[in-house]
């Protein structure tokens, strides 16, 4: 195998994704894991650990980017952090960002511009023309990750509940939820009620239900429609608050799951008054974009075309 080889680390939630690639941007090995985030999975270092193992002894390994959840945010959760990985590569060239700010560098390339995130959480991450940063959001479940997927399946809960009980419209979703979750619409409260009990991730499982309203959404049922409209809003809301932070012109883009859904991102856009720009890479990609510019190897266009294409190739479903 070639010399120079660097290693891209994306943490999340729900997976974390590991990608070794070599100076033309192309993808060698990959893996992948469960989440890593500190603020709601307590076995975060466990799992961060099992996962980087088996890249400890690349004897090419030149540079090392870990993208990671909650990094810069907490001081004492991102000392650990940054000691797992120096631990694990004593004799490479390291570096630890927040996973948003590796997804921003990612769907931009590098270049200034606002990224709208939204997975199991929510935060807007923006990076002017002197390369300056700027965040908003990123709050947790409990006190906001408003538009997120948690929340839009949190709020999907709420809202079928009620339209069980009378309170409020019947839904669609009612019936789509139940028949995901394999459960007994006669049995609704017990049912439901059992399955958040038992949830071993609650945050991820909750958040999964979000490809249930927008399936609705995309069916026509009047209250999945309204949902994501009010996500958008919420999201919309992130991107006004930090729009000041780059030029008027600046290009805006999205990551994470939630942005699956294309009846979200339309109406995201017309809130924003712009359509989006589609991501250059992935938040995989921007990891390794960071472990790139660790060495001062050359970015051109080509080298993040190869490394679109690897990333979309080695992490095929």
């Amino acid at each position: 195998m070639s010399a120079d080889l660097i290693l891209g680390i994306d943490g999340g939630g729900t997976k974390i994704l590991l990608a070794l690639a070599d100076r033309s941007g192309r993808i060698l090995r990959t893996t992948r894991g469960g989440g890593v985030n500190p603020m709601d999975n307590p076995d975060w270092r466990r799992e961060l650990e099992t996962q980087i193992e088996p890249f400890r002894n690349e004897t090419a390994l030149s540079a090392v980017c870990a993208a990671l959840p909650a990094y810069g945010e907490v001081s004492h959760i991102s000392r650990l952090q940054e000691e797992v990985i120096q631990r694990a590569f004593p004799l490479v060239r390291t570096s630890v960002l927040n996973d948003v700010d590796a997804a921003h560098r990612g769907a931009l390339a590098g270049q200034q511009g606002i990224l709208l995130l939204s997975g199991t959480g929510s935060m807007a991450w923006a990076r002017n023309a002197k390369g300056e940063p700027a965040r908003t959001g990123g709050w947790g479940d409990v006190i906001g990750d408003e538009g997120s997927s948690y929340w839009i399946g949190r709020q999907a809960l709420s809202l079928l509940s009620q339209g069980l009980d009378g309170r409020g419209p019947p839904t669609a979703l009612s019936k789509a939820v139940f028949d995901h979750l394999q459960l007994d619409m006669s049995e609704a409260m017990e049912g439901l009620c059992d399955w958040v009990t038992g949830l071993a991730k609650p945050r991820a499982s909750i958040a999964g239900l979000s490809v249930i309203v927008d399936r609705a959404a995309r069916d026509g049922d009047a209250v999945a429609i309204e949902l994501l409209e009010k996500a958008s809003d919420e999201l919309a809301k992130h991107y006004h608050a930090i729009a000041d932070h780059c030029d008027a012109q600046a290009s805006w883009t999205f990551a994470g799951g939630t942005f699956g859904s294309r009846v979200l991102i339309e109406a995201l856009e017309r809130r924003i008054g712009r359509l989006a720009t589609g991501p250059k890479l992935p938040p995989i990609g921007g990891a390794l974009l960071a472990a790139a510019q660790i060495l001062d190897w050359p970015i051109d266009d080509g080298w993040i075309e190869h490394v679109a294409a690897s990333a979309k190739a080695a992490f095929a479903q």
